[in-house]
Formats: structure tokens, sequence, C-alpha cells
């Protein structure tokens, strides 16, 4: 008699398939339920008719449109060319170089906005030297400008690694050739170069695009009466007047139909450029004399100093004297020792809440990204369309669904660190699921056979061979999902209370106050954390060269 046995990964991928259904589905499915009602209960399209009848409303997905599409365009104009010479050419500091670019995109940007309050605010020091100096007036940083300035260069160093990936695996003959058919420089840069890097340039696009049309942070701190679409859905959900929860699932299920659109989009033509690359001759960086050294070397470091001196100015700032909101004369250790009682607490729960979350998302990955390369199947095909949902969600509308799904009985776990963890996981777990799965596809099959036809079980095969094999992969996305983690904003701002507070909207809750010297103090420690977790990740992956 014939019987349908099912093996442990079938339980596996079922498991997984009810924890998306419980803690992402659900969420999703009742926000959009609150969308379509009133007040009374009753089925009704106003909320969203609200929405798209009124021009303020409609204002605010125009401006993070603008705001999302300038920044990127900006992160391309910087990345790439930044990305080419540091794969052509010989650059003088190259590893630090690069690790000082990661380190660009490792803070929240609400803090990269606070930083360049200090530096070119009113009455910030740039603003002020030149003002004192010269008699001259710079424009102001608030608003449009202002956002898209922070945004593009805290996003940049994305372009930089996605494209400098891609040519890495150009083949040094096609150099060559277009060399000996007269195609060099500039010509060639655009002729050969950016064609054969296009799938990753549109992948750099839309992580770009994604983040900046997310982003929460820095239009609250530095847009001054600019707003845009994620403002608008946090000041509807938690409003001076206690908010109107059904009007902000409305705009929160539009948000999900606007990006889900444009990832759609995104993949349609990706689709049409897709190809592969194995370069038998990588390229090999070429001596650079003269001006031509001169200047390139200008540029790249030029490019780096103005994205991460903002950074470097919170930390100076840290040891200055506060008098109220000011910085005065004189340096000392206050500002530490006031944030001293939060510091530690705010750490503490960084650490607990982010490291169980972070430990979540490998060992959720290492399942997934196993199931969605060796057990091919439409469950499985179901759970990788799952994980990528989350991707292209604002984190402000993940926060909102979660609060409105989870705060009655059975599960109420609105203001605990759990509803945090889940939010931190279903956001997060892409990064390190797409890495795991990159490295897996290049692991040959016939390994795992070979001990399994010794004997070993399959979960042993597993967690003994293929595991280990896959640790680069799982490493570099866990960093980037740790990273991400501890400099979360967006989701966590909705989620958090007193109890649950992180260091990031610790120094948030700093900021919004005016107590910027506490605020930098934290800052500074943020950076160190950053500075570490990059370093930790350098010496356990044993790569000189740092790849993300």
């Amino acid at each position: 008699m014939k019987t349908n046995k099912k093996d442990i990964w079938f339980f596996i991928s079922l498991t997984l398939l009810i924890g998306y259904l419980i803690f992402m589905i659900h969420p999703l499915a009742t926000l959009f339920k609150n969308a379509i009602v009133n007040s009374e209960g009753q089925t009704t399209l106003a909320n969203f008719i609200k929405f798209l009848s009124k021009k303020y409303y409609l204002l605010t997905v125009i401006n993070s449109f603008k705001v999302s599409i300038s920044a990127t365009i900006l992160a391309l104009v910087l990345g790439i060319p930044l990305a080419y010479f540091y794969t052509m050419f010989e650059i003088k500091g190259k590893n630090f170089l690069k690790i000082v670019i990661i380190l660009c995109s490792m803070s929240a940007p609400f803090i990269g906005a606070y930083s360049w309050i200090l530096l070119l605010g009113r009455n910030g020091l740039i603003t002020h030297f030149i003002k004192t100096a010269f008699g001259i007036t710079l424009p102001s940083i608030y608003g449009f400008k202002g956002i898209m300035l922070v945004l593009s260069l805290q996003l940049f160093p994305l372009v930089f690694l996605y494209v400098g990936a891609a040519m890495k695996n150009i083949d040094n003959s096609l150099i060559e050739a277009s060399e000996s058919m007269g195609c060099v420089g500039i010509v060639r840069f655009f002729k050969v170069i950016i064609p054969l890097c296009i799938p990753s340039i549109l992948a750099a696009t839309l992580m770009v695009f994604m983040h900046a049309f997310a982003d929460f942070g820095t239009p609250l701190f530095i847009g001054e009466g600019y707003r845009t679409f994620p403002v608008e859905i946090y000041n509807q959900f938690l409003g001076e007047t206690g908010g109107d929860k059904h009007f902000a699932s409305a705009i929160s299920i539009i948000a999900i139909v606007i990006t889900t659109v444009i990832f759609l989009f995104q993949k349609f033509v990706n689709s049409k450029f897709k190809f592969t690359m194995n370069a038998l001759h990588p390229i090999s960086p070429k001596k650079i004399t003269g001006l031509r050294a001169v200047l390139i070397h200008i540029l790249c470091y030029g490019i780096v100093a103005v994205a991460y001196t903002p950074q470097l100015y919170v930390i100076y700032t840290s040891f200055k004297n506060t008098s109220g909101k000011l910085f005065v004369e004189g340096y000392s250790l206050n500002s530490y020792i006031q944030a001293l009682p939060q510091l530690g607490f705010a750490t503490r729960n960084t650490f607990l809440i982010g490291g169980t979350a972070l430990f979540l998302i490998i060992m959720i990955s290492i399942f997934m990204s196993y199931l969605i390369v060796r057990k091919n199947n439409y469950m499985n095909k179901l759970l990788d369309t799952l994980s990528m949902i989350p991707y292209v969600i604002p984190g402000s509308v993940i926060g909102i669904a979660l609060i409105i799904s989870f705060n009655k009985k059975p599960f109420i776990l609105v203001g605990t660190a759990t509803i945090m963890i889940v939010a931190l996981v279903i956001r997060r777990i892409a990064y390190t699921i797409r890495s795991s799965v990159a490295i897996l596809q290049q692991i040959p099959m016939s390994i795992e056979e070979a001990a399994i036809s010794l004997g070993s079980s399959k979960l042993k095969t597993f967690f003994k061979i293929t595991v280990p094999m896959m640790a680069n992969g799982i490493i570099s996305g866990a960093l980037l999902s740790w990273i991400s983690i501890i400099t979360e904003l967006s989701s966590g701002i909705i989620l958090y209370n007193y109890k649950t507070i992180t260091l990031t909207l610790q120094i948030y809750t700093y900021v919004s106050r005016g107590t910027y010297g506490v605020a930098a103090a934290m800052s500074a420690m943020l950076t160190l954390l950053t500075t570490v977790s990059l370093i930790i990740f350098i010496k356990i992956s044993k790569e000189n060269d740092v790849t993300v």
C-alpha cells in the first residue's frame, strides 16, 4: 500500500507559513478591514475618498516621490562613479575608504538630518562661519533640499556596494577588447561598463528609492512643513487629538499599493536586462599617476568626507558643554554623564530586542533559504514571496498593522518587547534570506547527497555540512540586518514604550526635545556600536575586502 509520508522539511515549511499568516498576513488583513469601515463599524470607502479628494493629502505622496526620485538620482550619480574608480584603479587606503563608505550608511537617517542641522541650520557651524566671515547667508537646509541631501548621502553607499560587486564580475577581456577598438575613458564607461551593470544598478535603484520613500525621521526633523507620506501616516495614527486609526489604515493601504507597484515595475524592467557574468579574468586595478591620480583621489575621498563629516561633528559636539538647547564654550563629559542613566537601559534594550530579532532572523533565514533553493515547491515559492512583502512596505505601516491586530485577546502584544521583535524580524529578514539564497545556489547538491548516502540524516547533513558552507552568506546578510535593526525608527516609534525604548529611539526623543548634548553623546555611542559591529564582521568573515 502506497503512503504519502511527509519529511521533516514539509513540517518546517508549514510552521514558517503559519508564522507568516499569524504575524504578517493577519495584521495586513486587519489593516485593510479597518480601512474600509468607519468608527461605527459600517463598511465604507469614505476614508479612501477623503484621501484622494483632498489636495493636501495627495501632495504628501507627490512630495515623497519628488524626494525619493531626487535622492535616488543623486545617490546613483555619487555611487556609480565611486564604484568605478574604486574597482578600476589603485587608490591609496582602499580598505579604509570602503569601511568609511559603509559606515556612512550605518546610522539612522534622522541622525544625519540632526547633524546637518548642527552644521547648516540657522545657527549651524558652517552657516555662522560663512555669514560672519563673508557676509553671505547660505540657502536654508530645511525642506526639500535638506531632505534630499541627507538621504542621498546616507544611501549612496548602497549603490556603491551593489554596483561595485557587479563590476568585479566583469571579465577583463571585455575591457581589453574595448580598448583595442578605441573605446576608452568615459565612452567605455557609458557604452561597456554601465550596460554590463544594469541589473545591479536597477536593484540598487529600487533599494535606495524604497529607503527614501519609507524614511520617516529625516522629513520630520528637517522638513519644516514639507510633509511626506510616512510622516502623514504617523500623524494620522498618533495625532495630537488621538488620531484616526481608520483613516490612517486607509493611507497605509495606499502606501502598500504604491510601493508594491513600484517593486513590480522594477522586477519587470529588471527581467528585460537579466543576464549572468562570470569573470574568468577579473579586472585588475590599474596604477594611476600625475594629475589624474590626484583628481580621482580628491573625488573619492571628497565624497566620503562630505558624507561622513556630519557624523564626526556629532561626536565632537558630544564633548562640548551645553546650556539649555545651545552648545557653549568649553569641553567636558557632562553630556555623557547626563546620558548615562538612560544610555545603559536603552543599550540593554537594543541588544536584548535587537539581538533576539537577529537570532530569529538567522535561524529562519537558514531554513527559508534551504527550502527556497533545495525544496522548490509551491509552498516554498509562497514563503519566498511572503518574505519579500515587508521589504516594500514602510515601517510605519507595519507598526500600525501590528498594533491594530495585537491589542486585544488572545494575543495582546502591544507595549511588549515581543511586538517590536516581531516587527524587526518580518521587516529585516529579507536581507539575510537573499544573501543566504545567493550563497546556497553556489553549493553543489552532490555534496549533501554524498553525506546522506553515507548514512547521515537529512537534518544532520544540513547542520553539519550545508550550514557551515553557507556561513559567509549568512554573516553578510546578518550584518545588514543587524545594522538596520539597531538604527530602526519608523516602526519602532509607533510600537515602543518607556520599557522597550532602544538606543535609536532614545536619541530620537532627546533630539525632538532639543536636548542636543545628550543626543550627541548617545549618537556617538550608536556610531561606536555600528563600527564595532563592522569590525566584528570583518574578523569573523576573514575578508579584507568588505562586502555587504
